[in-house]
């Protein structure tokens, strides 16, 4: 295997999902949708984030079948197309026609935006962290720090624009920036070849080395450790979006700015280098107990701050939570990659993905009847945070018991 331009592809990757993580920058475009559309109901407008996260899990499981029959620059270049023709379908809309262009943005922002950035996250991710076998977790970390912080460095840009050109013709530059970006990529890079024997050393003599096993997703279903892996992210996932969505209104709840809403994308950003860097240094075991202490951190700092009304304690909690949920989706690919084999990690790391659309639904769902109940404070919110928390500290050890027997991972 060549590794020379190894790094150029994970620059040009992490471009490419910086693009795609406009997809979660949902929250720039609610609001002057909203002013155009002033008969659309909160819940109606919130629907399009749920559908553009469903689609993008469907699409992570669709790109894995299809890595199986096509290449990495087929599949780039239908991510080019389904993006293209979410955006641009969506800068076509009616503003005269209310209930037409409701149907039409669930269609293309979320049927065709998540869905095709969940097949381009699947290719980019399963390709290039072929090339990094010796640091698989940090070249995901690198990768999704570009998709979690698409929103935060490109928002001010995507906001100028539908300030300066307005909204529609926002999504129609947007198409064209995306499908450019997805094309250059597509022409860069490339899928590293299978060496032809093995690379590193004969058969014969690292016999007693070859114990590792890759599984198809059936084989991977079956296992104990998957599930508990699955519902280990599930939880840690919940308590991160119980608050991480709506920072910027706890930070005004606090008295703060809702700057720090960018803060906590940052760090989230950050959390997703860290946590592939802890993996690759220290193993499954280590990093996922820093990445729940991460957030137990999270949880106390922000219950002591709603007994205090401290500013200061609900921002260094925010910032703890942004490096817990950040370092998740990288701690599950690393994960799946080791201890299910890279052979089958296409398909295997888009069912593991899986885990972020309950917790997309757990999580806000639950902070909403909380804060409902408790009367717009966010006392309680806090409390369950550190619940969940507890939750995936269960799950660790029993992750740790079930992953004993893998001859798969390095336990650490």
């Amino acid at each position: 295997m060549n590794n020379n331009k190894r790094w150029l592809y994970l620059a040009v990757a992490t471009v490419i999902l910086l693009f795609q993580g406009l997809i979660y920058a949902w929250s720039l475009f609610r609001t002057p949708f909203s002013e155009i559309y002033t008969d659309w109901t909160v819940a109606q407008l919130s629907m399009t984030f749920t559908i553009s996260i469903s689609c993008f899990c469907l699409g992570g499981f669709v790109g894995g079948q299809l890595s199986k029959k096509l290449g990495v620059k087929v599949r780039f270049l239908i991510t080019a197309v389904c993006l293209f023709i979410g955006f641009f379908g969506v800068s076509m809309l009616n503003p005269a026609d209310s209930a037409g262009s409701l149907t039409k943005l669930y269609i293309f922002y979320g049927v065709f935006g998540g869905g095709g950035v969940g097949i381009g996250y699947n290719a980019v991710i399963s390709t290039i962290t072929k090339w990094f076998p010796d640091k698989v977790g940090l070249a995901s970390g690198i990768m999704l720090m570009g998709f979690g912080l698409g929103s935060l460095l490109l928002g001010s840009v995507v906001t100028g624009m539908v300030a300066a050109q307005g909204l529609f013709p926002t999504f129609k530059i947007l198409a064209i920036a995306i499908t450019v970006v997805m094309v250059v990529g597509a022409i860069i890079i490339k899928a590293p070849e299978a060496p032809a024997a093995p690379a590193e050393a004969k058969a014969e003599e690292k016999e007693e080395k070859s114990t590792a096993v890759s599984f198809s997703a059936g084989e991977m279903l079956k296992t104990s450790r998957f599930w508990i892996f699955f519902l280990w992210a599930i939880a840690l996932n919940s308590a991160g979006l119980m608050v991480i969505n709506s920072a910027a209104n706890i930070s005004l709840a606090f008295g703060g700015s809702a700057i720090l809403g960018m803060v906590v994308s940052l760090f989230n950003g950050a959390g997703r280098i860290i946590a592939g860097n802890n993996f690759d240094r220290f193993g499954r075991k280590k990093s996922t107990l820093i990445n729940v202490s991460f957030m137990m951190i999270a949880g106390i700092l922000l219950v002591l701050a709603g007994k205090t009304n401290s500013l200061l304690l609900i921002t260094v909690g925010l910032v703890f939570v942004g490096m817990a949920y950040g370092g998740t989706p990288t701690i599950t690919s690393a994960y799946t990659n080791l201890s299910f084999g890279p052979k089958n990690f296409t398909a295997n790391f888009s069912i593991a993905n899986f885990s972020l659309l309950p917790a997309a639904i757990v999580g806000p769902m639950i902070s909403a009847k909380l804060l409902e109940a408790a009367g717009g404070k966010y006392d309680t919110c806090f409390i369950a945070i550190i619940a969940f928390t507890l939750i995936s500290l269960v799950l660790w050890v029993l992750l740790n018991g079930a992953s004993k027997k893998s001859v798969n991972e390095d336990y650490k």
